[in-house]
């Protein structure tokens, strides 16, 4: 009785041993990379799904784009926050803060650090009362003359600053030490940024991107302005003497 209870407890034992290990030698094998990425591939698009998608590309692309650039050479877009390159932003340090829409990347770093100084130095903007501190981009349903510069608000690349307060055709808006100020700031911009007062016919709320699209020198001077505002003491908001004679200079060789 002893003998039989012994053979049955190892032909169980022998049974359940096999039974393991032939699970576990199964297991590297369905858990292998080559098994789990043929299990994770998907399947491939036919040509209709493929079609289907192409056309969905291309509408979408014509929705956003226009074609056709603005006077700096930027292409125009019709809309912002939509997956284009038009996206609306805020401008740290304002109350609110103030947001507009501005081409995202390089060019929003530079425009939003000429409006930040200019709120710090010249004029605070976004009180109470005021109606539009800040434009951005445009539609370019409404741009008359692509070859005018107002026409660069509908590629993301210039910013008008109270369009109410400093119409197009007038002169005279800011003091003479104002104006200092804004020599300063275009001179951070290293000659990448017009003001619109310096045009024919000026506008003195304007200023918008001087540079066509892949300057290199637009990636190093946002970069430079990106350093300054990591950097405790340094950009927007660290109040400046303008009247320097060392800042004087370096704001004449950029005029």
């Amino acid at each position: 009785m002893i003998h039989i209870d012994l053979t049955r407890r190892r032909a169980l034992s022998t049974t359940v041993g096999i039974t393991i290990a032939a699970s576990a030698g199964a297991g590297p094998l369905l858990a292998s990379p080559a098994a789990a990425a043929s299990q994770a591939t998907p399947e491939p698009l036919r040509d209709d799904e493929l079609k289907e998608a192409l056309r969905r590309l291309k509408a979408r692309r014509r929705r956003i784009f226009t074609g056709r650039p603005s006077a700096n050479g930027w292409e125009m877009e019709r809309e912002a926050d939509v997956g284009g390159s038009i996206r609306t932003c805020e401008i740290q340090g304002t109350p609110g803060p103030l947001t507009f829409a501005i081409r995202a990347g390089d060019v929003e770093t530079v425009l939003v650090h000429v409006i930040r100084r200019f709120h710090y130095e010249i004029d605070s903007l976004g009180a109470s009362d005021e109606p539009r501190p800040v434009e951005g981009w445009t539609a370019p349903s409404g741009v008359r003359d692509s070859r005018l510069p107002q026409s660069n608000q509908a590629s993301g690349t210039a910013v008008v600053i109270r369009p109410g307060s400093y119409p197009p055709g007038g002169r005279g808006a800011f003091t003479a030490a104002q104006e200092l100020v804004v020599r300063d700031i275009l001179a951070d911009a290293e000659g990448l940024v017009r003001w619109g007062g310096d045009d024919r016919l000026p506008y003195e709320g304007l200023f918008y991107l001087a540079v066509r699209p892949l300057d290199p020198r637009l990636a190093q001077v946002a970069a430079k302005i990106r350093s300054w505002d990591e950097t405790p003491g340094a950009g927007a908001g660290v109040l400046v003497d303008a009247a320097q004679p060392s800042r004087r200079r370096r704001a004449a060789r950029f005029r």
